[in-house]
């Protein structure tokens, strides 16, 4: 998923047939091939009964690649970039973790739940990837952290809905299409959006997961919030780092309040 903003005053057209504004959140959907292994959960072979598991390291190097054939300077990631502080005075979660009552990463090799460990280690295993690659976590907040080149930011969908004033979409298994109908709508009244496809259940989490990179990348730090603490090293392990996500437009406050009724 790429995501940019409509600058061209040419007519556009979005995959429902719309006519695409100026200013539009344009959300582009990149179809891979079969052997790129890009997409669910199973293809990534975290699941036990997937026989092509994809290595961290070649799909690093792939996003690094589409990076710079497209000129992207933020990616945002959804998983774990690292490890819980031992400092950090809980008990198995990082701050940011806790905060947001997510998923909790542990000291190292420790997650909750635990069948969750080997996506964490996956997750963890991109961000290095990619830092290897002149990528970097984000570090700053602040007006600061629009500085950054070239940086990585974590995303939570379900906390990022939240923070947008809408109700999170649901999982997967429970997800109908009408609940992707609604999510789609809500969002696309809160922020005008396009896509050039219509966007499935993973992609319509990374449009709302992925709002806050957009936001940084237009030097636009008023548009996201950003939680936890900064990423460091720690015998040999990253820790903590920020969660990031995204804040509804200005102006829309009262549009919100009116939205209540619906949830």
């Amino acid at each position: 998923m790429i995501l940019d903003r409509v600058k061209s005053h040419a007519p556009l057209v979005d995959a429902y047939g719309g006519a695409v504004k100026p200013g539009t959140l344009k959300c582009e959907i990149i179809r891979f091939t079969a052997a790129d292994s890009i997409g669910s959960l199973d293809s990534f072979g975290l699941c036990a009964k997937s026989a092509n598991p994809v290595d961290a390291e070649v799909l690093a190097g792939r996003l690094n690649h589409l990076s710079n054939t497209r000129g992207i300077r933020a990616i945002v990631l959804n998983g774990p970039q690292a490890w819980k502080s031992s400092a950090n005075g809980l008990e198995h979660a990082r701050v940011s973790e806790r905060q947001l009552h997510t998923a909790k990463t542990g000291l190292p090799g420790v997650v909750a739940p635990r069948t969750w460990r080997a996506f964490a280690e996956f997750c963890m295993d991109v961000y290095d990837g990619l830092c290897r690659r002149g990528w970097r976590r984000l570090s700053t907040e602040g007006r600061a952290a629009t500085l950054e080149d070239r940086v990585l930011i974590e995303s939570c969908p379900h906390a990022a809905w939240k923070s947008l004033g809408l109700k999170p979409l649901r999982s997967k298994r429970r997800a109908r299409v009408s609940d992707l109908a609604e999510a789609y709508a809500a969002l696309n009244a809160l922020a005008p959006l396009s896509c050039n496809r219509p966007p499935n259940h993973d992609q319509l989490q990374a449009i709302v997961g992925g709002l806050p990179g957009l936001a940084i990348a237009e030097h636009n730090i008023a548009a996201v919030r950003i939680v936890g603490n900064p990423p460091r090293r720690e015998q040999g392990h990253w820790r903590e780092g920020f969660i990031v996500l995204p804040l509804p437009p200005p102006g829309r406050g009262n549009w919100l309040q009116s939205m209540r009724w619906l949830y």
